[in-house]
C-alpha cells in the first residue's frame, strides 16, 4: 500500500522532505501487500502519521483500525485464492480417479441394469434368506420372477434375458426388485447392487459421472471392482 500522494503534508526543510520522500518510496516498494509482514505495516503507519495535516490530525485509533481491517480483508482474499487452488487440485484428483474405472467391471448401489445378452445384480442380505426376485422392463411389465436362496456372504443373479415362459426379451433397461423372508417368516431388507462395465466418464460434471449400462453414477456409489472371470480351455 503506497502512501496517498494527495494527503496534505506539513511544511518541512528540503532535507526533511527528501527523507520523507525516501521513506515513502521505501514503504511503497517494500511489499506488494500490507499483509506480507508486520514490519511493513508499522512502516506504512508511521509514514502516514508523519505526513498528516497538523491542523487536522487524523484519529490515530480510527486510522489504525482501518489499516488492520484492510490487512484482514487482504488476508481473506489470499485465503480464498488458496482454497480455490485446493478445490482445483481436488477436482483434478477426482477426474483421475474416475478415469481409472473406465473399462473395468464394478458393482454399484442400484436396481436398474442395462441388459444386452446378460445382466447381473448382486445382493447383500443381513442373513441367509430365500428371496423372491422380480425383473421388470422399462414399461413396468414383468419379464421374470422366481424364488432363490441368498446368503449373508453375498449372492449374484445373472439373467440371460429369458422370461418364465422361455421367451427371449430384447435388450434394454430392466429393474430388479427382491423381497425376502427368513426362516421365521419375517420380512428381511435386501440391498441390491448393479454390476456392469464402466463405458465412459463425464468429466464435465462435478463430481465426474461414470456411465454403466446407460446409467450414471458418482464414484462414491462404487462398492467394489470385480475381476473378470476367465475360463480355461
Amino acid at each position: 500500500m503506497a502512501v496517498d500522494a494527495t494527503m496534505p503534508t506539513k511544511i518541512t526543510s528540503a532535507t526533511s522532505t527528501s527523507n520523507s520522500t525516501t521513506s515513502n518510496k521505501t514503504a511503497s516498494t517494500a511489499t506488494t501487500g500490507i499483509a506480507d509482514n508486520f514490519q511493513t505495516f508499522l512502516t506504512l503507519l508511521t509514514t502516514q502519521l508523519q505526513n498528516q495535516n497538523p491542523l487536522d490530525p487524523l484519529d490515530t485509533n480510527q486510522f489504525t483500525q482501518q489499516l488492520v481491517q484492510f490487512a484482514g480483508v487482504e488476508q481473506q482474499l489470499r485465503s480464498n485464492d488458496q482454497l480455490k487452488a485446493l478445490v482445483d487440485i481436488e477436482k483434478s484428483a477426482q477426474a483421475t480417479q474416475a478415469l481409472v474405472y473406465v473399462g473395468n467391471t464394478v458393482a454399484v448401489d442400484g436396481s436398474k441394469a442395462q441388459f444386452d445378452k446378460s445382466a447381473t445384480w448382486n445382493f447383500q442380505p443381513d442373513k441367509d434368506i430365500t428371496a423372491t426376485i422380480t425383473i421388470t422392463d422399462s414399461t413396468g411389465q414383468t419379464a421374470y420372477t422366481g424364488n432363490f436362496p441368498l446368503t449373508k456372504a453375498g449372492s449374484s443373479f445373472i439373467w440371460d434375458g429369458k422370461g418364465n415362459d422361455g421367451v427371449q426379451w430384447p435388450a434394454g433397461t430392466y429393474t430388479m426388485t427382491a423381497t425376502g423372508k427368513d426362516s421365521s417368516g419375517n420380512s428381511v431388507a435386501i440391498s441390491t447392487e448393479v454390476q456392469g462395465i464402466v463405458d465412459s466418464v463425464d468429466l464435465s460434471a462435478s463430481p465426474p459421472l461414470l456411465s454403466i449400462g446407460g446409467q450414471n453414477y458418482t464414484t462414491d456409489k462404487i462398492k467394489r471392482v470385480v475381476r473378470p472371470t476367465t475360463t480355461s480351455s
